[in-house]
């Protein structure tokens, strides 16, 4: 056959799949019709978290008059910070790209689909390998509503060529909060409009109810329980009627109600893939689909859609096809951040979750940062320990608040190592930190579960 590999979708989980399986000798080509680094590289977590400190910079510098300084800005200029988000990315678009070749892979940029279980139709000619990997990713899904043409969807906030003053946005996951409060921060009046009772369902219920209380406090308007009626234009403004009857004027509608896996042109029906009912690719633990020397990886399996599963995937099955090592991904205990404003991060269990499996005791403390005392900001901190009450394993952690994800990280290790409250009661606090506060939680707050629940 042409080639040992043939990757289609040059994002996180393919590049690393086929760079790993070129350093082990297989002859791999990879194939990416947009642009290489996918979502997360051009229009997901990098430019997003970019967008992200630029908020920041201006909250800064209005925090620095708490601690003496005398700062005049001259508002922001959405144009400089979008050119500089473009050169960053087209940097390290061409990072992954150089980094494949160097590996000796061969690159297509291309639409990659399969003929049949072996054949690959790209760029105008057939290629066949031994084994296949889709990695295409998901993309936003536009809902359908009266006048969903009116809005945007996620892929289009990073190229807006001029920065909407009032905007409203419908979604209450990951992208939906913290584009609200990118917006927020640089200068934008956000309305928020959310089906469920909190935003960032099927987070920790702590973790859900101050995210919406520091989003309020923020100044971002928070309309929970409900939905767009309809959307209908107005010259260069938007007339936005939610379900509760209310109408709210906007320069900008942005749809963030969630993403679908990107499995659609690929001949799937031709190869024999099979799909779930929502287009997701079904694989096994070993990664496989329903043909067995074809796999997936990443968003498009529809699992457990972060970026850094993604590419522990990729490297996995690059040294379990060629590199002697077989090996899995475990998706329990994976940390996750949320880049929301003020961050969430977490790791384990919810309190709900592990309440269901038997009793818990739960630590929460929270406090507003030293920082804050001094600039008057209305921003407070949250900490949870969610311990499993038999074996005193802490299973659950969850943080929202400054550096929340720089903290987690850390955390996340000791939770997937097994630590036991001991061993976080135990370990010095660093002082004086936010983070100490982890280890320094004695009094319990509840126990939920087991006979508690009764």
């Amino acid at each position: 056959m042409d080639f040992d590999l043939f990757v289609i979708g040059g994002g996180s989980a393919g590049t690393r799949c086929g760079r790993i399986a070129a350093g082990h000798g297989a002859r791999v080509a990879v194939a990416e019709a947009r642009f290489w680094g996918g979502t997360c590289v051009n229009v997901g977590c990098v430019p997003k978290k970019l967008l992200v400190q630029a908020g920041e910079y201006g909250q800064w510098a209005e925090d620095a008059a708490g601690f003496g300084w005398s700062i005049q800005t001259r508002g922001h200029d959405w144009r400089a910070l979008i050119a500089a988000k473009d050169r960053e990315i087209e940097r390290l678009s061409a990072t992954y790209r150089r980094l494949l070749t160097n590996a000796g892979a061969t690159l297509f940029d291309a639409h990659a689909r399969l003929v049949d279980p072996h054949t690959v139709e790209v760029d105008g000619k057939r290629v066949t390998a031994e084994r296949i990997v889709i990695a295409t990713g998901g993309h936003p899904v536009r809902p359908t509503l009266p006048g969903a043409e009116h809005g945007i969807i996620s892929d289009d906030a990073f190229f807006l060529p001029e920065m909407p003053r009032r905007m409203v946005l419908l979604g209450g996951g990951y992208i939906a909060v913290e584009f609200a409060g990118i917006f927020a921060a640089l200068g934008a009046q956000v309305d928020l409009v959310y089906r469920q009772p909190l935003p960032l369902r099927g987070f920790d219920e702590d973790v859900r109810t101050m995210l919406a209380e520091a989003m309020d406090a923020s100044g971002i308007r928070l309309h929970p329980d409900c939905g767009i009626a309809r959307i209908t234009p107005d010259g260069a403004t938007r007339r936005v009627t939610l379900a509760s009857g209310e109408a709210i004027t906007a320069d900008l509608v942005f749809f963030a109600t969630g993403r679908a896996a990107a499995t659609g042109g690929l001949g799937l029906e031709v190869g024999g893939v099979a799909t779930a009912p929502g287009g997701a690719i079904v694989v096994d633990a070993e990664l496989r689909t329903s043909v067995p020397h074809i796999y997936a990886i990443g968003d498009v399996t529809d699992r457990l859609n972060l970026t850094p599963v993604a590419t522990a995937e990729g490297h996995a099955l690059a040294d379990t096809l060629f590199g002697g090592r077989p090996r899995r991904v475990s998706l329990e205990n994976v940390p996750t951040a949320v880049f929301s404003t003020p961050p969430v991060a977490t790791v384990g269990l919810t309190e709900d979750e592990a309440a269901r499996r038997g009793a818990v005791d739960v630590y929460v403390a929270r406090f507003t940062p030293m920082r804050h005392n001094l600039t008057g900001r209305a921003r407070r901190t949250m900490m949870k320990l969610v311990v499993d009450q038999a074996s005193q394993r802490v299973v659950g952690a969850h943080i929202v608040g400054d550096d929340a994800a720089e903290i987690m990280q850390g955390v996340a290790i000791a939770v997937t190592c097994g630590a036991t409250k001991a061993d976080f009661d135990r370990t010095i606090g660093i002082h004086p930190t936010a983070a100490e506060e982890l280890v320094t939680m004695r009094t319990r707050t509840r126990v939920s579960g087991g006979e508690a629940a009764r």
